[in-house]
């Protein structure tokens, strides 16, 4: 039996595209987001107890990853962008079905906006305008295994980089943004396969274009502006 998954919320985080996003939940903590229901689910009782949970489950929609046909292979980014693994042991977008998973801290609950119900979290890995399917309560008994293998995932933990901003971009930045974006950069937001110290990214986030270059273990800051 076929049954049609509706979309409950959207997501607004400060990353209007997929490039800089944390690769997994909870690795910021800082990143600050909301989570605005459809008119069709703004009732607050629907959130009777969800304030007794300091986390969250989101079940999500990869938007940007809707395809019509998928590979029972797929290529993880930290491995290189070489090395095929099967697609059940990633958590790539590209699957035959485009849904994503997501641990998140639940910072607050207004229950009285203009848009009805809204709840604050941190630590979110989602883009912009995310389609949300369903809300869980995080259950540490239950939810959390400390002793789990990691699998491939291991070798390729995230090395944080020393992420330096010289003053004059400094400024151009917000200071409550300012603890997020560090934590965004110091986990490396290019590819794994590229490792050009001479070239320039530019990443999108919180309505500004992000220049910078890597050379080692070191991430400079080489421009801020602000999106048009």
């Amino acid at each position: 039996m076929e049954h049609e998954m509706k979309i409950i919320a959207r997501i607004h985080t400060d990353f209007p595209t997929k490039f800089g996003i944390p690769r997994q939940s909870g690795i910021v903590d800082a990143l600050r987001a909301s989570i605005v229901f459809e008119p069709e689910y703004r009732n607050p009782d629907a959130l009777r107890g969800l304030d007794g949970f300091s986390h969250i489950w989101l079940i999500w929609q990869f938007s940007e990853g809707i395809r019509e046909t998928w590979s029972p292979t797929v290529r993880p980014p930290r491995l290189g962008g070489n090395t095929r693994m099967g697609v059940f042991a990633t958590r790539s977008p590209f699957r035959p079905n485009p849904i994503g998973l997501s641990s998140v801290r639940l910072e607050g609950i207004d229950l009285h906006t203009p848009d009805g119900p809204v709840l604050y979290v941190s630590g979110a890995d989602l883009m912009d305008g995310t389609p949300i399917y369903d809300i869980k309560p995080y259950l540490p008994y239950a939810d959390s295994h400390p002793e789990a293998s990691e699998g491939f995932a291991h070798p390729v933990r995230d090395a944080a980089l020393h992420v330096d901003i010289p003053p004059e971009w400094l400024e151009k930045i917000p200071e409550e943004r300012q603890e997020a974006l560090r934590g965004v950069l110091a986990h490396d937001p290019r590819p794994s396969y590229q490792n050009d110290p001479a070239r320039i990214y530019g990443m999108a986030f919180a309505g500004l274009e992000i220049k910078f270059r890597v050379d080692g273990d070191t991430l400079t800051v080489c421009g801020v502006s602000t999106q048009e």
